[in-house]
């Protein structure tokens, strides 16, 4: 009889010991459950920063003046004051080209050129930059 209760007290000491052993696997466990957690709480906060940066990454590129065309022979003051709806309708008559959507461009405006004093001042050439890298948003 008092090998069994040796037996017993050497078995529920084990117990003990593997008990205190999952407690602090569990505590280990629910420590990594928290920093997940706190990890997926951030994740709209982290999109919503990548896409800011995306944004300040492309917007050097849509402004790139390889993107820009240019327009020369346009006389002073023949735009009016939307040079926007001038050029609307100039691209079609010009190319004869009907477009399927319509044009859309960030930025025109009349750009100076490099001129000496003793040259009589030409007229500004006209930049458009369409705000796009694709061409075929135009067509």
């Amino acid at each position: 009889m008092d090998l069994e209760i040796t037996d017993l007290s050497a078995a529920s000491v084990s117990n003990r010991t593997d008990i205190a052993c999952f407690s602090e696997k569990v505590a280990d466990l629910d420590q990594c459950l928290t920093n997940v957690e706190d990890q997926i709480g951030m994740l709209p906060e982290h999109d919503a920063e990548l896409q800011t940066i995306g944004e300040k990454l492309t917007d050097p590129e849509d402004r790139s003046p390889r993107d820009n065309i240019c327009f020369f022979g346009i006389p002073e003051k023949k735009e009016g004051n939307d040079i926007k709806a001038f050029l609307q309708s100039l691209l079609p008559e010009l190319t004869g080209l009907t477009f399927s959507l319509p044009l859309e461009f960030q930025r025109v405006h009349r750009f100076s050129p490099l001129f000496s004093i003793s040259m009589a001042r030409p007229a500004r050439s006209l930049r458009v930059s369409s705000g796009t890298s694709r061409p075929s948003r135009f067509f």
